[in-house]
């Protein structure tokens, strides 16, 4: 597991415009992937043109298989769900590990009774019990790794990477009661997908392959970047007010719940001192950010909610490649 940026890092991310030299700042986008999924992202913003502070809220942490997981893995390596459904990448290779350490098992146990048809069958490589859906690209990129054989069911993608997108699928849609579905994903996240389906009465499984957690260095990180955005826009002389502000890229209620969490609890650190002192009020001298300096990306309906309803600027996405994100970017709030 990658570990999140070193302070060092984060500083040589940052120093492209600490040092600019004009007073109004290029823009920013502080890109709250975790540090697996940040990349592309980062990337592709640059390119553009813009400045990208990686600070991750989150970081994926691998949870403990349980028998309960080994046996729902049985169950569909027999064939007993109508499809998998698998949410991220992360999802996808740690689920991809059980399946090849289930079938190797399974290979040594058929073995042993001289089945040479189920050998040369294995040699086609892991075979698919049921049609296969990842959620986007990446997550479908992690069965590149392996042989496996889709002679009689299919790896396929949303057209919308998402929720809405999978629902829409012929695969997904057509379920009904009683039908079993299996979902491979990571602890929380989006339930639009399962409560629509469990609405319609289909038995819904599923297997959390890791956890999200906040990253330790992680308010250590905002706080750097804060006095140095802060230190330079003084330096500028020019108030925050007329700056563009900083965006954020917020891909879970969970990255923004971290976000809140460390931009509130700096600014009430703040207020303290404030009351005790005679710091100045004004925006070019204030000490600390809070939530509504900033604009936001969200993906899809929860999100948007969870932001409009602290009435911060955002735009609203529905998928989290990073053209559509730079799209978003480019038009108006």
């Amino acid at each position: 597991m990658s570990s999140v940026p070193t302070q060092s890092t984060y500083i040589t991310s940052h120093k492209n415009y600490s040092n600019e030299k004009s007073k109004v700042m290029p823009r920013i986008v502080i890109n709250t992937r975790p540090v697996e999924r940040a990349a592309p992202l980062t990337q592709h913003l640059q390119a553009a043109g813009l400045i990208v502070v990686e600070m991750p809220m989150l970081t994926l942490r691998p949870r403990p298989t349980t028998d309960l997981d080994v046996a729902l893995m049985r169950q569909w390596m027999a064939g007993e769900y109508k499809a998998l459904v698998i949410v991220s990448p992360t999802a996808a290779a740690s689920g991809l590990v059980a399946w090849q350490s289930l079938e190797h098992e399974k290979r040594k146990y058929k073995a042993k009774d001289g089945n040479d048809n189920y050998a040369q069958r294995l040699s086609k490589g892991l075979s698919l019990p049921s049609p296969l859906v990842a959620v986007g690209e990446a997550t479908a990129a992690e069965f590149s790794q392996v042989r496996i054989d889709t002679t009689d069911y299919q790896i396929l993608q949303p057209e919308t990477a998402n929720n809405e997108g999978m629902l829409a699928m012929p695969e997904i849609d057509s379920l009904q009661a009683d039908d079993k579905l299996l979902i491979w994903r990571g602890l929380g996240g989006r339930r639009l997908l399962v409560d629509t389906l469990q609405a319609r009465g289909v038995h819904i499984d599923s297997i959390a392959w890791y956890e999200r957690t906040m990253p330790i260095d992680a308010m250590a990180e905002y706080q750097q970047w804060q006095q140095d955005f802060l230190t330079h826009s003084i330096a500028s002389d020019i108030a925050l007010l007329k700056q563009p502000k900083p965006i954020v890229v917020i891909s879970s209620a969970a990255a923004f719940e971290h976000w809140s969490n460390i931009v509130n609890d700096g600014q009430s650190k703040i207020i303290n001192k404030e009351q005790n002192s005679d710091a100045v009020a004004d925006t070019t001298q204030r000490l600390s950010l809070t939530l509504k300096d900033f604009s936001y990306v969200v993906l899809g309906e929860r999100l948007a909610n969870m932001v409009a309803a602290q009435q911060l600027s955002y735009w609203r996405v529905e998928d989290l490649s990073p053209a559509t994100i730079l799209s978003a970017i480019h038009s108006k709030i």
